[in-house]
């Protein structure tokens, strides 16, 4: 009879159970207490500082600052703040080459007058301002002396007031002020330089004309009058207005006033109609205002120089907006 067969049974643990795992870093701390009293204790944070990449150093915040600075300073129409800044760094600057032309209650109706065009136009239109103040205080002083002589010069030397600066000015400032408050700035650009481009053109004509002017007439009547009489033209004062005025107007495009060649030539023709409507209020109402009174009385040089550069920067604001 075959001997009976031992079972063994053999039980076979759940495959969810497992062995505990030992890890070379329980034995290491079994062996080691100070290993095992260094792994248990918990480590203390360290602050994180950033990276060399990370940091803003000073000179990138400087040249951040830099570069926001000349961005407004070349924007088209920085605004009322950078152009009192700008106008105000450069009358201080240039306080010296100011006071050759103005007085100086001048110079401070002349930063006035910058700081609106700077605001409104940027350094183009306080470019043109610039020009019309440099050129305007040369053929002020082109033979001088003569003029003196004739009694037909400029008084103080040919020096101007804030009387100037506004007869020349206002409509160029007023034009400054429309273009910031509507954002019409094509348009009253246009005006803007229309008015100084007249106002140049009328000054150059009446200088030259009393410094080499051989023959002078009254716009009107075209009879022949001493040099110097209010409302008289001659050949030669007549032909540098015209370039003056011409040389105003082709600035005004790389000036960035004028936007086109077309409106270029508006403002070019605006300035010859508003100076030869200059001549004729001068031959006819200016020469009695002195002996008369009323409204005539109140027409000055001054004040008939601020209708026709207003003239001027009509005539362009309205066709410019309408037209071109």
């Amino acid at each position: 009879m075959p001997a009976p067969t031992t079972m063994t049974m053999t039980m076979r643990r759940p495959h969810n159970l497992r062995a505990p795992m030992s890890t070379p870093c329980v034995h290491f701390q079994s062996r080691c207490p100070a290993a095992s009293y260094l792994l248990s204790t918990p480590r203390r944070r360290t602050k994180s500082h950033p990276s060399k990449s990370s940091r803003i150093l000073p000179c990138q915040s400087t040249g951040a600052a830099g570069g926001d600075i000349i961005a407004a300073v070349t924007s088209a129409h920085p605004g009322l703040l950078v152009g009192t800044i700008a106008s105000g760094a450069v009358t201080v600057a240039g306080y010296k080459v100011l006071a050759k032309g103005l007085d100086a209650v001048g110079i401070v109706n002349a930063f006035v007058l910058g700081t609106l065009a700077f605001a409104a136009f940027g350094a183009g239109g306080y470019g043109m301002v610039c020009l019309y103040f440099l050129f305007g205080t040369a053929v002020t002083k082109v033979k001088l002396a003569q003029k003196e002589k004739e009694g037909i010069a400029e008084a103080r030397g040919g020096k101007r007031t804030w009387r100037s600066v506004w007869g020349s000015g206002l409509a160029a400032a007023i034009c400054a002020a429309f273009a910031l408050a509507t954002g019409s700035y094509e348009t009253f650009a246009a005006g803007f330089a229309a008015c100084f481009a007249s106002k140049l053109g009328d000054t150059t004509s009446s200088e030259i004309g009393k410094a080499y002017g051989t023959r002078t007439y009254l716009s009107t009547t075209f009879r022949e009058v001493p040099r110097g009489t209010e409302g008289a033209v001659s050949l030669e004062g007549s032909l540098a207005g015209v370039a003056a005025a011409l040389a105003m107007s082709v600035v005004s495009l790389p000036l960035g006033l004028a936007s086109s060649p077309s409106v270029a030539a508006l403002v070019f023709v605006s300035a010859v109609i508003a100076n030869y409507a200059e001549s004729i209020l001068g031959a006819t109402v200016q020469t009695k205002s002195e002996e008369s009174t009323g409204i005539v009385a109140l027409l000055t040089n001054d004040v008939v120089n601020v209708l026709q550069t207003s003239l001027a920067s009509l005539i362009a604001v309205l066709v410019c907006g309408n037209f071109v």
